[in-house]
């Protein structure tokens, strides 16, 4: 529920599944494709996730299956929870679900706020502020890791893809 001048503060509100018409709000279908998933009557649906670093300020975390669902209580309210395994492979929709959880691409949030803090919010090649991407340095593809710092840096997108996979 976002924040409206009748619902100051959605932290406080249960997250509802219908609207008051009846019809699904977004999470009732996530909701509803998750448990269908899980219970093998579908195929898992597909999503891109992003997360949000800070006001703006957002990253691409890849593609996932969205596998199972749950409802739980918080604090104040109930809230609705849902499990994505990670597709390798991230952009080839044919992948299969991925069940294992080796070693991923994904860079940590505390890595990506701690890169973020150590490269002023710049690309660290041309100091550009917009169309930034969190890099390797070590590229992934060639054993870099994503869980130490020191081996990522902020790169504009015009210098990622200069960049590509060669070891600067």
């Amino acid at each position: 529920m976002p924040k409206t001048a009748s619902c100051p503060n959605p932290k406080v509100v249960d997250q509802p599944l219908k609207f008051a018409t009846g019809g699904p709000t977004q999470n009732g279908k996530f909701y509803a494709a998750a448990k269908a998933a899980n219970a093998g009557n579908r195929l898992p649906e597909r999503v891109r996730v992003y997360e949000k670093i800070r006001a703006g300020i957002w990253s691409y975390n890849g593609v996932f299956h969205l596998v199972d669902a749950w409802s739980e209580p918080d604090e104040f309210r109930t809230v609705h929870k849902f499990k994505l395994v990670a597709v390798s492979g991230d952009e080839d929709l044919s992948q299969p679900v991925r069940i294992d959880a080796e070693r991923r691409r994904l860079i940590p949030t505390d890595i990506k706020l701690e890169v973020w803090k150590r490269d002023g919010g710049k690309c660290t090649m041309c100091g550009a502020t917009n169309e930034l991407h969190f890099d390797h340095i070590l590229p992934f593809a060639k054993g870099g890791t994503s869980l130490k710092a020191d081996n990522v840096q902020l790169l504009c997108a015009r210098h990622n893809l200069m960049k590509s996979d060669h070891i600067q």
